[in-house]
């Protein structure tokens, strides 16, 4: 097997400590970002369950699909598509996973894991040697102070959902040495999302909101500088949610048999639109008012509307505790009468 850039790796052994608590294992392979990834068809994904997480993004036609067990390895992958760099992440320990465009005013960045604050990783990038915290795209150290990444569309959802959706996509390909330990992490992912929540947050975790169990996972949704979560709990009751955040008028779609989650601007040609499900699935909708056919992804299939894609808005899914500390304003979706004592801060 060849590693690129060692000092990276003795940077990390030296300071262990601050390597997120899966990353200290002994039988890990080194903690380091991939910088040329390699992908293969969905066909020959032979290391992939249907039910596994995945990160998906697609721009014309290039999909392609980064595995949550590949990406908790390594934490960061540098990657290019038809629009741009990308920096696809995922922070094993709040669960947290984002895809950023890796630029910023045109300039190329490529990241390397750092360490940790708040239990959510920082990275580094190696032309400035600034400090982004991944939950927020944030640069908190460095030239780049102050300065956000922005970012890119994706989804988190599972390989099944993914495939079916885009059958021409590619597979992000487990390095020698690293797709040994793909199985051994397919169990630990597994046994927490059987934990619905259970749990506490991990004592580095500087935000103890209690209006949410730690680990409930929640899709985070900020517009202007308001910001709401959604629990998967919660959508799952729902599966459609007409709202607003931000002063803008928000769908929110979850499926619940892959708990992929998609939020757009609920507006098309001027005129604001409710949406009701269709079937189990929430993979079928229709708006109140043309009643139009819609899918899952924004798209009208039928209808007055047909051929309109609602603008997508970007979802970070994450533990509670992760969200709940960088957004501590946030407000809480509940699908309920119930509320939460305490809708915000």
């Amino acid at each position: 097997m060849k590693i690129r850039n060692w000092h990276i790796v003795t940077a990390l052994v030296q300071a262990a400590i601050a390597l997120p608590a899966f990353a200290q294992r002994p039988d890990m392979m080194p903690y380091v970002s991939i910088l040329e990834p390699q992908f293969v068809p969905a066909a020959e994904a032979s290391l992939v369950e249907e039910d596994e997480i995945v990160i998906g993004v697609a721009r014309g036609k290039v999909a392609k699909a980064y595995p949550a067990t590949d990406l908790a390895q390594h934490g960061s992958v540098n990657d290019q598509m038809p629009d741009g760099p990308i920096e696809v992440t995922w922070c094993g320990v709040c669960s947290t996973g984002a895809v950023f465009r890796a630029q910023l005013k045109g300039r190329l960045l490529h990241f390397d894991y750092d360490s940790m604050v708040g239990a959510n990783e920082v990275h580094k990038d190696r032309e400035t040697g600034s400090r982004w915290q991944q939950s927020t795209g944030e640069a908190i150290s460095g030239p780049l102070k102050g300065s956000f990444l922005e970012l890119y569309p994706f989804v988190r959802t599972t390989w099944k959902e993914w495939r079916r959706r885009y059958p021409s996509t590619v597979v992000l390909k487990p390095l020698p040495g690293y797709d040994e330990r793909i199985p051994a992490l397919r169990k630990l992912q597994k046994a927490n999302r059987a934990s619905n929540g259970e749990g506490e947050a991990p004592k580095a975790a500087f935000g103890h909101d209690d209006r949410l169990r730690p680990k409930e996972m929640v899709a985070g949704l900020r517009i202007g500088t308001d910001e709401k979560a959604f629990p998967f709990a919660q959508l799952r009751i729902a599966r459609v949610v007409n709202d607003r955040v931000g002063g803008a008028p928000v769908l929110v779609v979850h499926q619940p048999s892959s708990d992929t989650t998609t939020a757009f601007e609920a507006r098309a040609k001027g005129k604001v639109l409710q949406f009701q499900a269709v079937d189990a699935d929430t993979s079928s909708l229709t708006d109140l008012e043309t009643h139009s056919s819609w899918n899952a992804y924004g798209l009208c299939l039928e209808g007055p509307l047909k051929g309109t894609q609602l603008k997508t808005l970007i979802l970070m899914p994450e533990f509670w505790f992760a969200w709940s500390e960088f957004h501590p304003a946030t407000k809480v979706f509940m699908a309920s009468n119930t509320q939460p004592s305490e809708q915000r801060k």
